[in-house]
C-alpha cells in the first residue's frame, strides 16, 4: 500500500506555494480558583479569525486499494446503535409487562416445590424390541391353548399360607332311617327285610355376629391409624449474581434479562433460567468465588473506567496472547484451558456483582475487544477456548452486553463479520462498533470521556497528578489551523496541565504572558513539533506570582482534522 501511495504521489505534481494561509484560532479559559483545586470545566470562548481561502486538502488523492482487501480505516456500515431498553416494570409495555408476571408464577412455583435446583430425571429405559416380545408372547398363547383343551392337567390353584385362616364351628347330625326290602326267593316265596341305614350330615355353623361396640371400635381403628400431613417445606432459596430469586424489585430485573433473551417467550425464558441454576450449581460458582486462580492475565481481560453513560468498561486484548509463554501457560492443554476457563467466568462474576441491579439502575458492561495483534484464526487453542467460553456466556449470561466495540479491526476481520452478518439479528448487531487503526482512538472517545479512557487507547487516564474525576475539555484542531489556549490567572499559584493531540504529527508549544505591559513574556515550551510515536502525554507546570494568562498552541500543519485534549488544576503556592 505504501508504495501504491508513492506512486500516486509522484503522479500528481503539485504547484509551489509562496505563502500559506493559516486559520488562528484563539481559546480562552478560565482558570479555577487556587483555593479550589477540583478539575478546571470552565466555559470555553472560541475566537476565530476570518482567514484567507484556504487550499482544500482534506480531499487528498487516495490509492485505490487492491483486489479482494479492505482497509482497516473503511467506514464499516454500522447498524442503527443499540438503545437499551427499560427495567423499570412501570415503562413496559403490556404484552411484557404480563409475560413477566406468567415468567414470576413460574419461577415461584418452581421454587416452591423445590424443582429450580433439582437435577433433570434420567429418562426412562427404551421398551423392548418387538423381536425380542413376539417369541414371548406366542410361547404364552401355547400354554393358554393347551390349558383350555386339557383342564383336568390344571394345576390346582396354589393358596397364600400366609393368609390368615378362617376356622368355621362344625356340627354333625345323625339320622336313621328304616328302608323295607322285599326278595323273592327260587321256590317264589317273597320275603320281607328290614334294613336300618345311618345318614350323617355335615352342617356348618355360622359364627356370631360381633357386638356393635366391637364394630364401632374396628371402623375408628383405621381412623385413628391415620398420620397427620406433614407441614410442606419452606420455599428454596436461590441466588443468581448475588440477588435472591423472587425476593424484591431486583430479581425483576433479573427476570426481565432472560425474557428478553427469548424475545418475551415465557416458556423458553422458564427453560432458560432453569438450565442457569442447575449449570451454576454443577460448576460450584460460589466456589469458584474463592478460589485462587492467579493473575497471570490482568493485562489481557481488566475493568476500567466507565463510558459516558456510566455502564463499567471491559478491555479484552487479545494481541496479549502473541506472549509465547504466556500462551503456553494458558493453552497448551486441556487442563490448563480449563482453568481459564474457570478464571474467565470468574472474573465475569465478580465484574457483575459491581452492578446497580435495581430498576433503573446500570446492569450491563461496555466490552471493547482490542483486536491489534490479535493471534487470528491459526490459533487452534485458543479458538476451541474461546468458542467453549462464548457458548457459557450465551447460555447463562443474557442481556450483559451494553455495547461491543471492535477497535484495531485487521482487514480479513472486516470480511470475517461480514459473511457472517446476515446470520445475526438487527438486535445484536445494533450492539458493534467496528474501528481501524487509525479510528479507534476517535471511536473511543465517542462513547467513553477521555479521563476515563486509558492513555494506550487515546485517552487522558494514567496514574499521576490528575484522575478520573478531573474532567478534559476536546476540541477539534482543524486542517491547516493554529489552535490557542488560554488560561487566565490573576493570583500567585502553581498552575499544572496536560495536553494530548491524538495521532500528534503537530507543533505544540507553552508560554506565560503578563497582564502589564512592561512585564516579560515566558517561554515555558519552546514550540517543537510533535511525531505520532512520542509520548502521548505531555504534563506542564508552571509557577505563577503575578496576574497573566498561559498561552498552549497546537500548530496542525496537516491535511487531517486532530483531536486536543487538556486539562488543567492550580494549587496554592506557599511563596
Amino acid at each position: 500500500m505504501e508504495a501504491v501511495a508513492e506512486e500516486v504521489k509522484n503522479a500528481a505534481p503539485r504547484k509551489e506555494v509562496t505563502a500559506v494561509a493559516v486559520e488562528e484560532v484563539v481559546v480562552v479559559t478560565d482558570v479555577p480558583q487556587a483555593e479550589k483545586p477540583a478539575a478546571a470545566s470552565a466555559a470555553v470562548v472560541v475566537v476565530e479569525k476570518e482567514p484567507p481561502p484556504v487550499p482544500e486538502m482534506e480531499e487528498a488523492v487516495k490509492p485505490a486499494p487492491t483486489e479482494g482487501f479492505v482497509e482497516s480505516d473503511e467506514k464499516v456500515p454500522q447498524s442503527d446503535s443499540f438503545k437499551e431498553e427499560s427495567t423499570r416494570v412501570s415503562d413496559l409495555p403490556e404484552t411484557e409487562k404480563k409475560a413477566l408476571e406468567e415468567l414470576k408464577q413460574l419461577v415461584q412455583d418452581a421454587l416452591n416445590r423445590h424443582q429450580l435446583t433439582a437435577l433433570a430425571s434420567p429418562p426412562p429405559p427404551p421398551p423392548p424390541k418387538e423381536e425380542e416380545q413376539a417369541p414371548v408372547e406366542a410361547e404364552e398363547k401355547k400354554k393358554s391353548v393347551e390349558e383350555e383343551q386339557n383342564p383336568e392337567t390344571t394345576p390346582p390353584e396354589v393358596k397364600d399360607e400366609c393368609q390368615p385362616r378362617v376356622e368355621e364351628a362344625v356340627s354333625v347330625v345323625a339320622e336313621t332311617v328304616v328302608v323295607v326290602e322285599e326278595k323273592v326267593d327260587d321256590d317264589g316265596a317273597k320275603t320281607v327285610e328290614a334294613i336300618e341305614e345311618t345318614i350323617v350330615a355335615v352342617v356348618a355353623e355360622q359364627p356370631p355376629p360381633p357386638p356393635k361396640e366391637a364394630d364401632g371400635a374396628a371402623a375408628a381403628a383405621p381412623q385413628d391409624a391415620k398420620p397427620e400431613a406433614a407441614p410442606a417445606p419452606p420455599p428454596e432459596e436461590v441466588f443468581i449474581w448475588g440477588i435472591k430469586l423472587m425476593e424484591d424489585e431486583r430479581s425483576d430485573v433479573i427476570l426481565l434479562k432472560f425474557l428478553r433473551a427469548r424475545d418475551f417467550k415465557v416458556k423458553e425464558a422458564f427453560a432458560m433460567i432453569k438450565n442457569t441454576v442447575r449449570w451454576r450449581k454443577e460448576f460450584g460458582i460460589d466456589q469458584l468465588m474463592e478460589e485462587e486462580l492467579g493473575n497471570d492475565l490482568e493485562k489481557v481481560v481488566f475493568m476500567h473506567g466507565s463510558d459516558k453513560e456510566g455502564h463499567p468498561v471491559c478491555y479484552n486484548v487479545y494481541g496479549g496472547f502473541q506472549n509465547k509463554d504466556l500462551y503456553q501457560k494458558t493453552f497448551s492443554d486441556e487442563e490448563k484451558r480449563q482453568k481459564f476457563l474457570r478464571w474467565r467466568i470468574q472474573f465475569l462474576e465478580k465484574s457483575i456483582r459491581k452492578l446497580d441491579f435495581t430498576p433503573g439502575g446500570i446492569s450491563t458492561i461496555v466490552q471493547v475487544n482490542d483486536l491489534k495483534n490479535s493471534p487470528g484464526l491459526g490459533k487452534r487453542e485458543l479458538t476451541k477456548a474461546t468458542k467453549q467460553a462464548l457458548h457459557i456466556l450465551q447460555d447463562n449470561y443474557p442481556e450483559f452486553v451494553a455495547k461491543q466495540i471492535f477497535i484495531n479491526v485487521p482487514w480479513w476481520y472486516l470480511a470475517v463479520n461480514r459473511m457472517i452478518s446476515p446470520f445475526l439479528t438487527q438486535r445484536t448487531k445494533s450492539k458493534f462498533v467496528f474501528a481501524g487503526p487509525s479510528k479507534s482512538a476517535e471511536t473511543l472517545l465517542k462513547y467513553i470521556a477521555a479521563e476515563q479512557v486509558p492513555v494506550k487507547y487515546g485517552g487522558l487516564s494514567k496514574d499521576g497528578e490528575f484522575g478520573t474525576a478531573d474532567a478534559v475539555t476536546e476540541i477539534t484542531v482543524k486542517p491547516a489551523t493554529k489552535q490557542t489556549v488560554e488560561f487566565p490567572v490573576n493570583e500567585t499559584c502553581l498552575l499544572t496541565w496536560e495536553v494530548r493531540v491524538v495521532g500528534w504529527e503537530v507543533s505544540y508549544g507553552a508560554e506565560f504572558v503578563p497582564n502589564t505591559e512592561e512585564g516579560y513574556t515566558v517561554i515555558i515550551q519552546k514550540a517543537r513539533k510533535m511525531a505520532g510515536n512520542e509520548e502521548p502525554v505531555i504534563c506542564n507546570s508552571f509557577k505563577i506570582g503575578e496576574p497573566g494568562k498561559v498561552v498552549i498552541t497546537i500548530d496542525n500543519p496537516t491535511s487531517k482534522k486532530k483531536k486536543l485534549l487538556y486539562r488543567l488544576k492550580t494549587k496554592v503556592s506557599s511563596d
